[in-house]
């Protein structure tokens, strides 16, 4: 009975309603509100300087047009249900909107997300398919262009 009474609390304390205008929409994975930091669980989307380049190889700026797409996917009332922390302290966070939709595979399934894990794999191949989102051209996974920006800082910082 103790257990059923200590896990009914802990699903209780999971879960945060939040209004859309107390979120603050960061890049096309991550979120604010006030001070706290979100991670959109098992999904990983361009940084929001990133570049891609669409079906006619010109350059444009994915990781503003998934952070653009994010802020729509968020209006009106979203539940964010908590599951732990990342190594950078941020809390990792499935979303969904009033209507059902779970905004993390959403971003996949539009093109605008990869996914980090098996979880949306299926909606990958399909955004990848249909060529939606950064499908429609070449871009740098967003883990790759996090490491060579990375090694790229840190030579910088050894030629000073």
């Amino acid at each position: 009975m103790l257990k059923k009474i200590f896990f009914a609390a802990v699903l209780l304390t999971a879960a945060s309603v939040y209004a859309a205008d107390g979120i603050n929409v960061v890049d096309g994975d991550s979120l604010e509100v006030g001070n706290e930091r979100l991670r959109l669980m098992n999904i990983d989307a361009p940084e929001f300087f990133q570049k891609c380049h669409d079906a006619s190889g010109w350059k444009y700026l994915c990781g503003f047009e998934a952070t653009e797409y994010l802020k729509k996917l968020m209006s009106g009332q979203v539940r964010c249900e908590r599951y732990g922390k990342d190594r950078y302290g941020r809390s990792l966070v499935e979303c969904y909107r009033a209507d059902g939709m779970n905004i993390g595979q959403e971003m996949v399934r539009s093109g605008w997300a990869t996914a980090y894990n098996e979880k949306y794999q299926a909606d990958e191949r399909q955004a990848r398919a249909m060529k939606k989102g950064i499908w429609q051209g070449k871009f740098m996974r967003p883990e790759l262009y996090r490491g060579l920006k990375r090694s790229y800082e840190a030579l910088k910082n050894e030629k000073r």
